[in-house]
């Protein structure tokens, strides 16, 4: 490959080497019809030997298209958050757009500086889980706004994708009563993310006074959405246990905290204490035992957003939501309560 001297090679450069108008250049860099198979080879042989690319800015300074989505999420460290970002990127790729991805870190501060860098960036659409209560930036400068997670309740007139929390908790709380765990204490988010908290209690309420059991009865602890809450929150729940306890969490990173704290106090899972997570994360199946848990289709709300924003035709209709279902995922942490009292029936039986 050949190089100008000190700078970039420009289109100028390129018709030159390539013996034709710099506006044929242009064209042919530009993938526009009608023009001769012969100008098109020598355009493109001159643009590899000097190394050109087309100057993205300027490109969308004329077209008014960027050719990049952006995407905040509260924090990329979080698996979940991963896995979203990736099924995006993913979508965006197989369309040949690209992402620029952004993590608040739960602070509306940040979160608006984001924006406002995505706004500058010219981006072409953004995809958004949102901390702040006010988007007003995103209307008034008119960026399309696909919004994600729980935050999507608070802006009812705006586009959301999201996992069906109610369905999912619903599927573990049946899961765990064909268990004989009629009665979970329940590990949920703090008061701060009244949200996602709220969501996950009222799926868990409407489920008790479906089988006439009081919700007041389930012990209840906040935590922060880490594995350090998760663990703090079961030691709290261990020094009143009685019996075999079982917890359901409101995420599997506090799943797993949880689980921690059950070996720190010298108990075993399954056998002293049953625990269910909430997303479905791949650290899940590397726990020991294997965390049981519901799964949240992560890649597919970031592709689903994607190919919203892309379409534009559904990005543009007020209030239009997908919630995509849950799904259970077996593994070793909760012990199966029914089979312990069929045994247990039995050997008395025997005797």
């Amino acid at each position: 490959m050949e190089t100008v001297p000190g700078r970039r090679p420009t289109i100028i450069d390129v018709a030159k080497r390539a013996g034709v108008s710099k506006s044929t250049a242009a064209r042919v860099l530009a993938g526009a019809p009608n023009i001769s198979d012969s100008a098109r080879e020598q355009v493109l042989r001159a643009a590899d030997a000097l190394g050109y690319t087309r100057n993205a800015l300027a490109v969308s300074m004329r077209s008014g298209r960027s050719g990049m989505l952006g995407l905040v999420l509260p924090d990329i460290a979080n698996p979940f958050w991963g896995e979203v970002a990736r099924g995006a990127q993913d979508r965006a790729a197989e369309a040949g757009t690209s992402i620029l991805i952004f993590s608040s870190d739960w602070c509306a501060q940040k979160e608006a500086m984001h924006l406002r860098t995505l706004m500058r960036a010219r981006v072409d659409g953004a995809i958004v889980s949102s901390i702040s209560d006010d988007l007003g930036d995103l209307d008034r400068f008119g960026l399309p706004c696909i919004l994600i997670g729980s935050s999507a309740e608070r802006f009812t007139d705006s586009c959301s994708v999201g996992s069906d929390v109610a369905q999912g908790v619903r599927l573990g709380m049946e899961h765990l009563r064909s268990m004989g765990h009629q009665r979970p204490a329940l590990i949920v988010g703090q008061q701060t993310r009244r949200l996602a908290r709220a969501r996950f209690l009222r799926a868990v309420h409407e489920h008790c006074v479906e089988h006439d059991i009081d919700p007041v009865v389930l012990p209840v602890e906040s935590a922060d959405y880490t594995v350090e809450g998760g663990r703090l929150a079961m030691q709290r729940l261990l020094a009143h246990k009685c019996g075999h306890l079982c917890v359901f969490a409101a995420n599997d990173l506090m799943a797993i905290g949880a689980m921690s704290a059950v070996r720190e106090a010298g108990l075993r899972c399954p056998d002293d204490v049953s625990i269910l997570g909430f997303d479905g994360i791949q650290a899940g199946a590397f726990a020991w035992p294997g965390l049981t848990t519901i799964e949240k289709p992560a890649r597919q709300i970031g592709a689903q957003a994607v190919a919203w924003l892309l379409d534009g035709s559904t990005a543009a209709i007020p209030g239009a939501r997908a919630e995509l279902p849950c799904r259970l995922i077996e593994r070793g942490s909760l012990a199966n309560l029914c089979s312990v009292h069929k045994l247990s029936r039995a050997d008395r039986e025997v005797v």
